[in-house]
């Protein structure tokens, strides 16, 4: 079958590799499309080297084309998503609820050959059935909407708070809409893209801007979400966050990333720093929340390339251009 690979640290290129066989709890899916992430730039990045080369692609959505000798729950024909997240079960982690910490943590398309291909394997119990009224290619989404309800978990948001969102990609934007949806009395983003600000305006916030600065709010905000990973945007939101609010770092920052606290202030305002990696507990209420329209796939999707075209798409994800960028093997 035809793949994207990864070879090495820079360098992909689309190939053919070994078509894959379902074991007994396994099913193998007919990719119809996967989602560009961070994770791939990382992964490009030379940051998960012992797995290379590896078949990327941990968002993907398809139709189950073979099923293993004891998979009952699903047959040929069906439509999925599939949660990327393989655990051990086995670990200390996984045995007291926190599996995304797994010792032994892998995923498709990071640890495991995945969606950037025309077929990807997939653990029966990793695969959710999708309604009739969901398009397949459209459901690849429903992986980094699982990953911002497992924000939101770790926010326990109460009501009427004010949010500061940086970043208005697809993750950023994703939260936003969460936020409105988890009774925040105002939902502001910072981007340094005026077309992703725009986005940020049609989805609807009550302000936005290219800097905190410019918002105008000195008393801080209860809850500052980064969705960049970039350095100087942490080190900012850290600084806007109001008495006894709470940081959530969002987005993939690089190894190497660093930023300042001041721990007086941590203690002086009960300020809360936390952090939310992937999904856990999250996926099926995700793919519920997308048949429930809580997204609009016409307005988060930007650009649909077919496979040949991975490393041209894995460009433009990479020089933050559009939002979500698609791959249709």
């Amino acid at each position: 079958m035809k793949a994207a690979l990864i070879e090495a640290p820079g360098s992909v290129l689309v190939t053919t590799v070994d078509d894959p066989a379902p074991g007994p709890r396994q099913v193998v899916v007919k990719v119809a499309a996967c989602g560009l992430c961070g994770t791939d730039l990382h992964i490009m990045q030379g940051e998960f080297a012992p797995t290379l080369p590896i078949v990327p692609g941990h968002e993907f959505a398809g139709e189950v084309v073979a099923a293993g000798r004891d998979v009952t729950e699903l047959a040929e024909g069906d439509r999925v998503a599939v949660d990327p997240s393989l655990y051990c079960h086995e670990c200390r982690y996984c045995r007291t609820g926190h599996a995304n910490m797994c010792d032994n943590w892998g995923a498709i398309g990071v640890t495991r050959p995945g969606g950037a291909a025309e077929y990807a394997l997939a653990p029966v119990a990793n695969c959710v059935r999708l309604p009739e009224h969901i398009a397949t290619a459209d459901a690849a989404l429903v992986e980094p909407l699982s990953c911002a309800v497992r924000g939101y978990d770790v926010l326990s948001a109460r009501m009427g708070a004010h949010v500061l969102i940086y970043g208005s990609g697809t993750m950023g934007l994703m939260m936003l809409e969460l936020a409105k949806r988890t009774g925040a009395a105002s939902v502001e983003v910072v981007d340094i893209n005026p077309e992703r600000l725009a986005t940020a305006r049609t989805l609807g916030v009550t302000g936005s801007a290219a800097s905190a600065e410019e918002l105008g709010r000195p008393q801080g905000w209860d809850v500052v979400i980064d969705a960049t990973g970039n350095a100087k945007a942490i080190q900012d939101g850290l600084g806007r966050v109001a008495k006894a609010g709470t940081f959530l770092q969002f987005g993939v920052a690089d190894y190497a990333t660093t930023a300042v606290i001041e721990p007086y202030r941590i203690y002086n305002q009960e300020i809360t720093i936390t952090g939310s990696m992937a999904v856990l507990h999250s996926f099926e209420r995700a793919a519920e929340l997308f048949a429930g329209g809580v997204i609009d796939p016409a307005l988060f999707i930007s650009d649909r390339f077919p496979l040949d075209s991975y490393p041209e798409a894995l460009e433009r994800f990479a020089a933050g251009q559009g939002r979500k960028i698609l791959v249709l093997p």
